[in-house]
């Protein structure tokens, strides 16, 4: 602030004199040439002291105005992530920009997972379209809007989410501020307080429980008693159905599909036979995994239409009420795919994890060894 007063000084003081150097133009044609080497001078002076002086001041008032205004992102940030109610930041196509503590322990899904995926995702599917079209709205400027949800995880809680409108500075879209409240006294079960993963005893268990189903399919691929690979394939469905997922869906072949085994819950013996007379060929990941040998895992699949439709003609993944799915090419040694394993878990049950994934990605090439040596 100090140098600042001094070149307010130092300017203030040169403007004087060149008010002194125009009232010095009316002297004889002889003192001329001494106004004009005072004239050059003060310009002299401009050039090397006064101009480098103020940029030198312009820059220094830019960097502390960035450097405050830094301070002032970075404490709304921390506001954002600290407030104690579950917010998140989504365009006017839903997808997430932002999550806060609280938001991603309201809906049990992890900030990181969930930035750059559609809100609706995380949804039941019967209220995906309702909220996208309410976030539309509010970010055209037509109002706030306030609906009733259910979380895809806990479908039988009520969620009410309320919509708003907000600007973030210098972007030329309107965002939408979502904050979600319990509809009633009812708390999903992954609301708390976040806190540093620990190991846990039921982490434990389930690794345990990995190890007990790669060798439970291990034991019965080894005992086949050699009647070909549909056969093998049926076993190892067997082994995975009911202990590991709620469906699996097993079609052998590679360039032409055929669906081998379809098994789901008891009480879905419509649905199951649906599925077992679908085409493979119209299941986008089924053919997929086919030709491509890649691995899919989805949590909340967001295209219901990603396993084709049943001979009803309604959605595989949303008559199933599929919450996460693990579609698996089951590929040889030669890298020639034998077939393709599809699991679904549906309902409130946890989602498909990556250790989960590796653990099936083993068990498919044991599968496909199998399926070769008795082909």
């Amino acid at each position: 602030m100090a140098e600042t007063d001094e070149f307010g000084e130092q300017l203030a003081d040169f403007v004087r004199r060149v008010a002194e150097l125009r009232a010095a133009r009316s002297v004889p044609a002889g003192d001329l040439p001494t106004v004009l080497d005072a004239a050059l001078f003060e310009l002299d002076h401009v050039v090397d002291r006064l101009w480098p002086w103020f940029q030198r001041l312009s820059s220094d008032g830019a960097a502390a105005a960035a450097s405050v205004d830094r301070q002032e992102q970075q404490l709304l940030k921390a506001l954002f992530q600290r407030v104690p109610v579950p917010v998140a930041l989504v365009d006017s196509e839903t997808v997430v920009r932002r999550m806060n503590f609280a938001a991603t322990a309201f809906t049990g899904v992890r900030a990181g997972y969930a930035t750059g995926r559609p809100l609706t995702g995380f949804l039941a599917h019967a209220d995906r379209a309702a909220f996208r079209s309410q976030a539309a709205a509010v970010a055209r400027g037509e109002g706030d809007r306030s609906l009733t949800v259910h979380l895809q995880q806990e479908p039988s809680v009520p969620v009410r989410a309320t919509l708003t409108a907000l600007r973030p500075g210098g972007e030329p879209r309107t965002a939408v501020l979502v904050v979600l409240q319990p509809a009633d006294d009812l708390v999903p079960s992954g609301q708390g307080a976040p806190g540093p993963a620990v190991p846990s005893l039921s982490e434990t268990t389930r690794r345990a429980a990995l190890m007990d189903l790669v060798d439970a399919m291990a034991t019965a691929l080894l005992s086949l008693p050699g009647e070909g690979a549909a056969p093998a394939l049926e076993r190892a469905a067997g082994v995975l159905h009911g202990r590991f997922a709620d469906w699996v869906v097993a079609d052998a072949g590679a360039a032409h599909l055929t669906r081998t085994a379809v098994l789901g819950p008891s009480e879905c013996a419509e649905e199951v036979a649906a599925l077992a007379g679908q085409d493979p060929a119209a299941c986008p990941l089924v053919v997929e995994a086919a030709r491509g040998g890649s691995t899919a895992l989805q949590v909340r699949p967001e295209d219901p239409e990603a396993f084709g439709r049943d001979t009803s003609g309604a959605p595989v993944l949303v008559r199933a009420n599929v919450t996460s799915l693990l579609c698996v090419p089951l590929t040889g040694a030669s890298g020639t795919v034998h077939g393709v394993l599809t699991l679904f878990r549906s309902g409130t049950g946890p989602a498909f994890s990556m250790a989960e994934a590796q653990a099936v990605d083993m068990m498919s090439r044991h599968i496909a060894l199998a399926m070769a040596r008795l082909n």
